[in-house]
């Protein structure tokens, strides 16, 4: 690998600081559940929405009880938004983003909640309530389940191809505000992953709920391009609503998305890696990316799949989008001859913006990568104890 920087001999790794003007505005959610779980004693789970803004993170620390087993809240910062959706020390976390989570490898979890963009979903106990449940034998994933007080399906994240007969294969009924579909049998849509009856939220970034029913229906027919849509069913819906959680596409199933990430397995050859890293501002935002470029032809980068131009989101299992330029060459230098890189297209890093997650929510190998062997880049963030998110 070639740099246009130079390294530095100290690596000082950004941590995002918490703007309290900014934070004070920011959506925050605590619900409780009370879930007889015995009857001579009730566990209340709490359900804590964070929503951060760009360049924030949730300011809390997630770590590893190795004792109790799970996971535990440390660090909550004042004015956070991990204090302002009432998020506790102590706190043992159950679900993220609906997912139960505990006794889950730590840093699949701790990706996870670094990858969800601006919204982030905790189901929690109180440290003592866990503690007496553990003893009490209780079933934490029922416990869990039990919160949702009835079946639930989490929507879905469908991108649907146009047909030149059918067109996208649905066709939406709207009633007092809720947008519903109805699927031509055997059509994009339904091949998509929508069904008939299902509820349009979201649309091309957009959330339905802000556009009238001609807006859509135009939209729905006349459009020539494909179309991702955020659905659920009725059912789901009224659960969503119940406990005033937002229908997000953070809580979302994919189903064929356009763009995805992938990871490249670089092993260094006689003249290195073969890719010159440039760190450059992207033409309308004017926001700094660090793009792969002048791949060497026959070199390590070209054979692992490296294209010209698409942006880097990870190195060795670490984001690093928001480092510095010579932080992430330091990095890759560290791990000597082999290197593991994230990336993407920068259209396709446009379309998970839209969905306000990154790149790396929906990337399997990503979120399920061994840390146990990514070396000393990966402790410089999270250790095998915790993780600053």
């Amino acid at each position: 690998m070639r740099s246009v920087s130079g390294s530095q001999d100290v690596i000082e790794l950004p941590r995002f600081t918490f703007n309290p003007k900014e934070g004070i505005d920011n959506p925050a959610l605590v619900i409780t559940d009370d879930l007889e779980t015995d009857p001579d004693h009730s566990h209340v789970t709490k359900l804590c929405q964070l929503r951060r803004v760009e360049g924030q993170n949730f300011g809390f620390n997630l770590q590893r009880n190795m004792e109790a087993q799970g996971f535990e809240v440390t660090d909550v910062e004042p004015w956070s938004p991990a204090e302002h959706a009432g998020l506790q020390e102590g706190d043992r976390v159950l679900e993220v983003n609906e997912e139960f989570v505990v006794n889950r490898d730590f840093f699949r979890v701790a990706r996870k909640i670094q990858s969800c963009g601006l919204h982030l979903f905790l189901l929690v106990l109180r440290r003592d309530e866990y503690d007496q449940a553990v003893c009490m034998g209780v079933d934490l994933q029922m416990l869990a389940a039990a919160s949702r007080s009835g079946p639930c399906s989490r929507p879905r994240l469908c991108h649907i191809s146009q047909h030149p007969h059918y067109g996208l294969g649905m066709t939406l009924i709207s009633v007092e505000g809720q947008h519903t579909l109805s699927i031509v049998t055997d059509g994009p849509a339904e091949k998509a992953g929508v069904t008939s009856g299902d509820r349009l939220v979201w649309m091309n970034g957009v959330a339905t709920s802000t556009l009238k029913h001609s807006s859509l229906s135009k939209a729905l027919k006349k459009s020539a391009e494909p179309a991702t849509v955020l659905v659920i069913n009725g059912e789901s819906q009224s659960y969503y609503i119940r406990r005033k959680m937002p229908i997000v596409p953070v809580l979302a199933e994919s189903r064929q998305l356009p763009h995805s990430a992938k990871t490249l397995h670089l092993v260094k050859g006689p003249d290195g890696y073969g890719f010159l890293l440039r760190q450059e501002k992207l033409p309308v935002t004017q926001q700094a990316v660090h793009l792969l470029r002048e791949v060497d032809k026959g070199s390590p980068a070209e054979e692992a799949g490296m294209r010209d131009g698409d942006l880097l989101l990870a190195v060795n299992g670490e984001p690093v989008e928001s480092m510095e330029h010579e932080d992430i060459v330091k990095i890759i230098r560290k791990s000597g001859d082999k290197v593991r890189l994230t990336t993407i297209s920068i259209p396709g890093r446009r379309f998970f913006r839209e969905l306000g997650i990154s790149p790396l929510y929906f990337h399997d190998e990503f979120i399920h990568q061994d840390d146990g062997q990514t070396g000393d880049q990966t402790a410089q963030t999270q250790s095998a104890d915790g993780a600053l998110l």
